[in-house]
């Protein structure tokens, strides 16, 4: 089998930038900037509404990305069209591979506002280049394996399968959705191209057109079964649920069993009552001697109408989720940023800040580490941003820390048996430190802590905040630009 389409490579996307990290670039360079080394960070400020956690994804895309980023002639032939950039900068340009270094929390990973999840060091014109490519890659994926959690966690451990393709905003959009929603929890995707290219799990059913294509809604299940005995879910209601649907899916499942196929039945629900009908549906295959079938139910799904179903003891334990899960739709973009936190100068590197009359929009200077805080029980109990010199203090189970926002008020993390460091090395000298992980590796980190994380950050309405706090050196030093902000 030929391997994924280049652009699953992401080969060929130097131009994915915003045109002011060229010209900034451009600038750099003929101010004599270009060997000069900064560290950015890539976080974001605020959760989706109602939600207590983010599940990390698009790391692994941004790490393609940066393996395979190269300007060729006709992105240069394009720069020089524009009549904006110098013959020795495009020269530079044509020479450019990667050299940065990147830390960052694993993908899959639970992260939460302000954290660093992504660190990058290196020239500041590689690192202005990658901003823009970095937000588009951990952005939206991280967007939809968060949403693809919440709806995994309203299912209850039930089967939650993608189909969002066709309402997706664009083929890349429904094929890296796919790949998100799956690390969230997703068990399958309708997307086969992201099962060629991510190895995401395929599944799906049938059309109303199939059923509509047979002179009878009988010969029209009967065909597929014959077709995918082992893969037999049968619509039920392209005309009357339960006046014909169910009773000709049962039919059809007897006739099966009779055959001595040992298939378990299965029938999907895409319209009208889910919970009337699918209670209905059950005592019908449950009378019809079926005492485990499986009910599907699909039609503009999420997690709080999942919760409702389940609330009013639906008789469902499948779920198709499509529209509201690939476009994130009540929250369809996640506010990450990518901000400057210190700069080289020669052996010593030196803090910067962007201070605002916004306190929400501070920044936390300097090279950073991120500590995770776990209990005896080894579930986690906050997350302490520190500086990269200087670890927090620990004393007999008790991290002392400062606010985030407030960073001249003390505060702590009590109970503490365990301490994990959470950035760790992914990429330097042109390469990944390790190979890609695959997709199934990625779902099972996030499903191993979102089982860890206590069930009041899981609610699905009033969440409890998750605790991230400042060490108190960098509180500090963040309290001390605050007020001085000749120091930023």
């Amino acid at each position: 089998m030929s391997g994924p389409a280049a652009w699953f490579r992401r080969e060929g996307l130097a131009l994915l930038t915003d045109f002011y990290e060229l010209t900034m670039m451009a600038g750099q360079w003929r101010e004599g900037r270009m060997d000069r080394r900064v560290s950015f960070d890539y976080f974001f400020r605020a959760l989706p509404p109602h939600t207590g956690f983010a599940v990390s994804a698009g790391l692994g895309l941004f790490l393609d990305y940066l393996e395979n980023l190269r300007f060729d002639d006709s992105d240069l032939d394009y720069l020089r069209s524009l009549g904006v950039f110098d013959d020795d900068f495009l020269a530079y340009l044509r020479d450019f591979t990667p050299q940065c270094t990147v830390r960052a929390v694993p993908e899959g990973s639970l992260v939460f506002p302000f954290e660093p999840a992504v660190q990058v060091e290196a020239s500041i014109l590689e690192a202005q280049l990658l901003e823009t490519a970095l937000l588009n890659f951990m952005n939206y994926s991280t967007l939809i394996a968060t949403k693809a959690a919440r709806v995994c966690l309203a299912a209850e451990g039930e089967p939650v399968m993608e189909f969002g393709l066709r309402r997706a905003h664009g083929p890349d959009g429904g094929v890296t959705g796919s790949r998100a929603a799956h690390i969230g929890g997703c068990t399958s995707t309708s997307n086969v191209l992201a099962g060629k290219a991510y190895g995401v799990p395929v599944s799906g059913t049938h059309a109303h057109s199939w059923v509509m294509s047979f002179p009878t809604e009988l010969e029209a299940f009967r065909a597929f079964a014959r077709q995918y005995p082992e893969r037999c879910v049968l619509l039920v209601d392209t005309y009357d649920t339960i006046k014909s649907g169910v009773p000709n899916a049962i039919r059809v499942f007897q006739e099966m069993r009779e055959r001595g196929m040992n298939v378990r039945p299965a029938i999907r629900l895409d319209s009208g009552d889910l919970a009337k009908l699918s209670k209905l549906a059950h005592k019908m295959m449950a009378g019809a001697g079926f005492d485990d079938p499986l009910i599907i139910a699909s039609n503009d799904l999420d997690e709080d109408l999942i919760a409702d179903l389940k609330r009013q003891g639906a008789k469902i334990n499948g779920w198709g989720v499509g529209t509201h899960l690939i476009t994130a739709f009540d929250c369809p973009a996640l506010g990450g940023v990518y901000k400057l936190t210190a700069i080289q100068s020669g052996n010593e590197w030196q803090a910067r800040m962007k201070l605002s009359s916004n306190a929400e929009k501070a920044t936390d200077p300097g090279r950073k580490q991120m500590l995770r805080c776990f209990d005896a029980e080894d579930r986690p109990l906050g997350d302490i941003i520190s500086l990269e010199e200087h670890p927090p203090h620990r004393t007999r189970g008790t991290l002392a820390g400062r606010l985030q926002k407030n960073p001249h008020l003390p505060a702590h993390i009590e109970g503490v048996a365990r301490v994990g460091t959470m950035l760790r090395p992914v990429f330097a000298d042109g390469r990944r430190t390790a190979a890609p992980e695959p997709v199934d590796r990625l779902r099972a980190r996030a499903q191993a802590e979102l089982a860890a994380l206590p069930e009041e950050y899981k609610r699905l309405r009033n969440p409890e905040i998750y605790r991230v706090l400042l060490s108190e050196e960098l509180g500090r030093m963040k309290d001390r630009m605050m007020t001085h902000p000749e120091l930023a």
